[in-house]
């Protein structure tokens, strides 16, 4: 018998937790390549300050970073959800998503805190998930067609 989808996004949410956490160490890591002084830094700076402490900002940071995978994993579910059309489910995990990424990455300064960096921001999300539509569309139309070629013969 299959789990429920309640079932399956919590199993989910917590198997993305530790993947979330580990996102978050990676995306330090290439801030800090990125900064180039040969220093490793945890947290943004702007975090640390907001938090009043590096110790502070790590404990907030991390706690995000599991969130954020939580959120990834659990919300896979929704792509499994059959009765709901393509465009569905894409615009739900969008919205899903969005709702948990951008105040995240928003308070982790992963992005500029102006009109710009949200923009580009929305718009790297809207490409990524329109490129998600369309290759899952080429994907489920290619099946369709191979579907009917063999009842065709």
């Amino acid at each position: 018998m299959k789990m429920n989808l309640k079932k399956q996004f919590i199993l989910r949410f917590l198997v993305g937790m530790p993947i979330g956490l580990l996102i978050c160490y990676f995306i330090t890591l290439f801030i800090s390549i990125g900064v180039g002084d040969g220093n490793f830094y945890p947290v943004q700076t702007e975090l640390t300050n907001l938090c009043k402490s590096q110790l502070n900002a790590v404990i907030v940071q991390t706690i995000a970073g599991m969130i954020y995978g939580g959120m990834w994993g659990g919300a896979s579910v929704i792509w499994e959800v059959d009765s709901w059309s393509l465009t569905r489910q894409t615009v739900t995990h969008l919205i899903v998503i969005s709702v948990t990424s951008f105040p995240i990455a928003y308070v982790m300064r992963w992005m500029p805190h102006n009109i710009y960096g949200i923009l580009i921001y929305c718009a790297i999300f809207l490409f990524i998930y329109f490129g998600i539509w369309l290759g899952t569309y080429c994907k489920i139309k290619a099946q369709i067609k191979q579907i009917n070629s063999r009842i065709n013969s």
